[in-house]
């Protein structure tokens, strides 16, 4: 496959990633934009983003990280059921005792449905994975507590190239996995300088 240039991506596409722009997040998460796959699809992007406790402090820690990802086929993809598939991943680290509970998976699968529902989107042809892994350190490590981690994979098909409420479910998912608290009905987050 011989790489697009500017003149040969399609408008569709060029519409679904300006709608990402300006996409209200909260000031614990930190975008980044970074490269998309290149051969799942003849077109993608992708942003990374971290859920921090402070945005611009060296002691801040990490509570979730993940990526997002648009993928576009003009000729769609029969999988999909669409030209637009958006696949996500959301980490986070939690206590043991959270780990351990045997409906982890299926609260966490829930998150990412109230997400996608509270920013007014259907997942159309959407599927998943939780996973979660218990680590427990032995040896010159043993002094360590027992760590968590929970991963959530999840991919949908997009009807149109308006992307901005996907991104916005994306944000909020991480950042119950990360486990802050929702913002109350009415408040916004300030828009980053």
């Amino acid at each position: 496959m011989t790489p697009a240039g500017p003149e040969d991506v399609p408008a569709e596409f060029v519409r679904a990633l300006r709608s990402l722009r300006g996409v209200p997040v909260r000031p614990e998460v930190v975008l980044d934009e970074v490269p998309g796959p290149a051969r799942i699809a003849p077109f993608s992007a992708a942003l990374t983003a971290e859920v921090r406790t402070a945005r611009r402090s060296v002691a801040a820690e990490d509570l979730a990280s993940g990526r997002f990802v648009v993928l576009y086929d003009p000729e769609g993809q029969e999988a999909w059921e669409g030209s637009f598939r958006l696949v996500t991943l959301v980490r986070a680290s939690l206590e043991a005792e959270v780990g351990a509970d045997p409906l982890l998976a299926e609260v966490a699968w829930s998150w990412f449905h109230d997400a996608l529902a509270a920013a007014g989107v259907d997942p159309h042809a959407a599927g998943g994975t939780v996973t979660r892994v218990l680590s427990q350190s032995f040896g010159a490590l043993d002094r360590r507590d027992e760590q968590t981690e929970l991963e959530i994979r999840a991919s949908w098909t997009a009807w149109d190239e308006h992307l901005g409420p996907h991104l916005s479910a994306w944000s909020t998912l991480l950042c119950t996995a990360a486990g802050l608290p929702p913002l109350p009905e009415g408040v916004v987050p300030l828009p980053r300088r």
